[in-house]
């Protein structure tokens, strides 16, 4: 039984609620989740553009002649501090916005974060794609980052609240699913627009106004969740929420209602502000741990940066423009078969073993491109690799973001959108997603550097992280399949390390002890 030896916030034990799997909790996640499409197609799309000849003409005229250099080091053709400016402006902004998006999620709730993000992606594509100089771009790439910040903020704690607790993982995963769809999108569309002289990175930056428009329609015709209904004092239209979600008679809404109830309750009495608590509290130290180190293992897997780059990669080993974005598309088609096996496997296997296999099969493929780079690129003056080298580098890739797409690429949006307690869980969000589009705002920005400066090496810098990110799930990371968001504090409280600092109510601890 999903939950069996946790214990609920009245002290009894918890039971599976049996919410069933109804058109209405279908609807609704499907809508939360297609928030991941804007920001898949920001990363799909940006790396495309960057290497389009016409797009490069219009703005950086400076880094085409560079590539049509033939001195120029095969590792730093595309090394312009400018350039990668206009993709990494947006991750700064969507920082700054996810830590506003968690005060406004606590107080007007997830959809209205979710319907603000989607206006302001939506309107920030639509500038892009009439840019006529550089500001116009960075202007264009902050009002995106204004729109992912908010929509990645309260869409995986939207589908964590919504979803029955036995199929959470599944349906928390499909934001990185939609994410995955939205980068391949971008990616076939640049594969077309590429072709287009002149002007057809217009049309790839455009088309993201037609998920920030899906985004915004459908917004406007699904419920909050009935957490944050209860949390902003609404419990009528919480309560019908939760029935409408939940639907059937064999669910037992009205237990988890008074679940839901008594862990707001529970915040509201020690509602002392949820950063603080978060920041400085002792019983939320495991909580601040995990809101750092998950989004920070994630980014330094290296995958943020190839997914934006690869077009550019690709180019690096010998492809000419064509061909670099068709392996943007193979490789986005591997990555989204990655988080279908994900999607089926997380509520089986659990959160850990997925992390602790995909981080193994990572390690030996980034090793495996760096040896393949170190062995046959840039050798004897040349500023390509034999095309058969290159064609393993591709293969590599794929099987490297197919490890990354069962593992961490979908569990960094399931995890932290379930360890939080109700209090600090939108605080926590805000935390996890500002590490993250902190680090993904500078590793896009310093990256193509890296990869001028490191050369092969960049690869081994960042199997050195995957290692140490995988010892650390194995040692700090419980596991947290089938347990009511409720009564994830016991699942802490259970940890060799982490049950030190976990503070329970007096009814948990008795229990506890009784087990």
């Amino acid at each position: 039984m999903a939950g069996e030896g946790f214990f609920s916030a009245e002290g009894g034990r918890v039971r599976d609620y049996s919410g069933g799997l109804t058109f209405s909790v279908a609807v609704t996640c499907l809508m939360a989740a297609s928030c991941g499409l804007i920001f898949g197609y920001d990363i799909g799309v940006t790396g495309g553009v960057t290497q389009m000849e016409s797009f490069l003409e219009k703005f950086f005229p400076e880094v085409l002649r560079g590539m049509k250099s033939a001195k120029r080091d095969a590792y730093c053709k595309y090394d312009n501090q400018l350039l990668t400016a206009f993709t990494s402006s947006m991750y700064i902004a969507g920082m700054l916005a996810s830590l506003v998006a968690s005060v406004v999620t606590r107080r007007l709730g997830r959809k209205a974060v979710m319907l603000v993000g989607g206006t302001m992606f939506l309107a920030g594509s639509v500038i892009n794609a009439g840019a006529v100089n550089i500001a116009m771009l960075i202007i264009g790439r902050i009002l995106l980052g204004f729109g992912v910040g908010f929509t990645a903020q309260a869409a995986p704690l939207y589908l964590a609240e919504t979803a029955p607790t036995r199929w959470r993982g599944a349906f928390t995963t499909a934001y990185h699913f939609f994410l995955v769809v939205g980068t391949l999108a971008a990616n076939v569309a640049n594969y077309f627009t590429n072709r287009i002289p002149g002007w057809g990175w217009r049309i790839s930056l455009g088309l993201a106004a037609v998920p920030a428009a899906t985004i915004v329609a459908g917004a406007l015709f699904v419920s909050d969740t009935p957490s944050s209904l209860v949390l902003r004092g609404d419990p009528d239209r919480a309560r019908a929420s939760l029935q409408r979600v939940r639907g059937g008679a064999g669910a037992d809404v009205e237990a988890e209602f008074k679940d839901i109830a008594a862990a707001a309750e529970e915040a509201r009495r020690s509602d002392e502000g949820a950063f603080r608590r978060l920041l400085r509290g002792k019983g939320y130290r495991h909580y601040l741990v995990m809101a750092v180190a998950i989004p920070t293992f994630f980014d330094l897997t290296g995958m943020v940066v190839i997914a934006v780059f690869s077009p550019v990669l690709f180019r690096t080993v010998g492809f000419d423009s064509q061909k670099a974005v068709l392996g943007s598309v193979i490789v986005s088609l591997v990555s989204l078969a990655g988080v279908v096996l994900s999607t089926a496997a997380v509520d089986r296997s659990g959160r850990r073993v997925l992390f602790l296999a995909g981080g193994a099969a990572m390690l030996a493929f980034q090793v495996a491109v760096a040896w393949i780079m170190a062995e046959h690129l840039g050798k004897h003056g040349s500023v390509t690799m034999p095309r058969s080298y290159a064609v393993g580098v591709v293969v590599l890739m794929c099987l490297y973001t197919f490890s990354f797409s069962v593992s961490w690429g979908p569990l960094k949006w399931v995890v932290p959108s379930e360890i939080y307690p109700v209090e600090i869980r939108s605080a926590g969000q805000a935390v996890t997603m500002s590490v993250a589009l902190t680090l993904s705002f500078t590793q896009t920005q310093v990256f193509i550097s890296m990869l001028c400066a490191m050369k092969y090496a960049i690869f081994l810098f960042y199997a050195g992280w995957v290692l140490a990110m995988t010892v650390f799930i194995a040692a700090f990371l419980p596991e947290t399949k089938g347990v009511p968001l409720e009564a994830m504090r016991s699942v802490w409280a259970g940890h060799w390390f982490w049950r030190r600092f976990v503070v329970l109510d007096a009814k948990q601890e008795v229990q506890m002890n009784r087990m």
